[in-house]
């Protein structure tokens, strides 16, 4: 079974449409503009980094995506 991952991000970034594309319904995916408890676990994940997405695969965390 594939790890849950979770995409952190925020509606009409470029960025994050691309990682939500890639990852497809593999992904769960949280608009942390429209919930600040999500915003607020994303802050964990990214030691405080405000950009998006943040991509978390188990215990590996990415901030931003470039795409593949």
């Amino acid at each position: 079974m594939k790890e849950k991952v979770i995409i952190y991000g925020k509606a009409g970034c470029p960025f994050t449409e691309k990682a939500r594309s890639a990852f497809g319904n593999q992904a769960i995916y949280y608009d942390v503009e429209a919930n600040k408890v999500r915003l607020e676990e994303m802050l964990k994940y990214s030691k405080g980094v405000r950009n998006v997405p943040v991509i978390v695969e188990g215990s590996k965390v990415t901030v931003g995506y470039g795409g593949s």
